[in-house]
């Protein structure tokens, strides 16, 4: 538990920080020679991190392009920098995507290309009673903040299932808390069971003795769905279109080096956590968490427009419906031709 406090206060202090960064940048304008990037300190961010961290980004964009990064704990944290044009490009779920592309003016902000597939789990209480959805009701249910990836899929999955959460009138108390928070509950047992992304799944199994009920990815076609994805401000891309396909360039790369080392990847990510948040996790969490998840440049297409609609039937896309056309960013062959030469 010690461990955990001292990452979530490490977290902390860097959304403090990054939040300050936005007032503190918001008036800057993208003609500097930089691409100033997001992501999260968790391991479906594998891509971001070791990018960072093994220089495969600025090796790719070189030394006239100087990289920026922020690390935040949550999707609407990201999408809000977005907004006031702090930062170029984030790795959020499908959920801060969506919403993003929906709010940003003229739909502004759209998806680049996939990050992870999969990496989220049900896992449940080892005091708590719960062996399938018929024993939901009155139990105490956490997932991470309304409207992110979790809590869309733990909601879509008890209407499946004729159960609502308490608030809606139904039986089943939905928390909606921080995965530290999730952390703490789940010591205490003051909650029977949680929806969270690795890898905090594997932490509650592992060290907290919880029962993985089952894998999200049972629930999707094909056993895939986009959990990490890669967007960005089309202003920035439109005006830097040899930075970010020099960037595509090294997010495939980087990817492909992940899957190859995954081993190397584990110590990348735990060296990152210790020199940011002042802690590591366990070898065998992060290896666990790490073969959990499908690290993949494919955005999973089929997997957003399916969030979509789970997200709109529980009324997070607003009351006029929503329109999801162009939420992919291609770029156009022959002006990309004409960026690079």
């Amino acid at each position: 538990m010690k461990i955990r406090s001292v990452i979530f206060v490490g977290i902390a202090g860097i959304v403090v920080f990054s939040v300050l960064g936005i007032f503190l940048n918001s008036s800057e304008t993208t003609s500097d020679p930089k691409l100033r990037i997001a992501y999260f300190p968790n391991i479906g961010h594998a891509i971001p991190i070791v990018g960072m961290e093994n220089g495969f980004f600025q090796n790719s964009l070189g030394d006239q392009i100087k990289i920026e990064t922020r690390v935040f704990d949550s999707g609407p944290q990201a999408i809000e920098s977005l907004f006031a044009n702090s930062i170029d490009i984030a790795y959020v779920g499908p959920g801060p995507a969506i919403n993003g592309f929906l709010n940003s003016q003229n739909n502004n902000v759209k998806i680049l290309a996939g990050a992870a597939s999969g990496g989220a789990s049900f896992i449940v209480h080892p005091d708590s009673e719960i062996n399938s959805a018929s024993d939901f009701s009155g139990k105490k249910i956490a997932a991470p903040q309304i409207g992110n990836t979790q809590d869309v899929s733990l909601r879509n999955y008890l209407s499946e299932n004729n159960l609502r959460p308490a608030e809606k009138g139904g039986s089943v108390i939905v928390y909606n808390i921080s995965n530290p928070d999730i952390y703490t509950l789940f010591v205490k047992g003051d909650i029977d069971g949680a929806w969270v992304a690795e890898p905090w799944a594997t932490i509650l199994e592992s060290e907290l003795d919880g029962k993985r009920l089952f894998y999200e990815e049972e629930l999707w076609p094909e056993n895939e769905f986009a959990s990490v994805l890669l967007i960005g401000n089309v202003n920035y891309i439109e005006k830097n279109k040899k930075v970010i396909q020099n960037f595509l360039s090294a997010h495939h790369e980087t990817m492909i080096w992940i899957n190859d080392n995954p081993k190397d990847t584990r110590i990348v990510f735990n060296n990152f956590l210790d020199s940011h948040l002042g802690q590591s996790l366990s070898d065998d969490v992060v290896d666990i968490a790490l073969s959990n998840l499908k690290i993949t440049d494919d955005p999973k297409s089929d997997s957003i427009f399916s969030f979509a609609e789970k997200a709109d039937t529980l009324g997070y896309l607003g009351r006029n419906g929503y329109d999801l056309s162009g939420i992919f960013y291609y770029f156009d062959t022959n002006s990309l031709e004409d960026a690079v030469t």
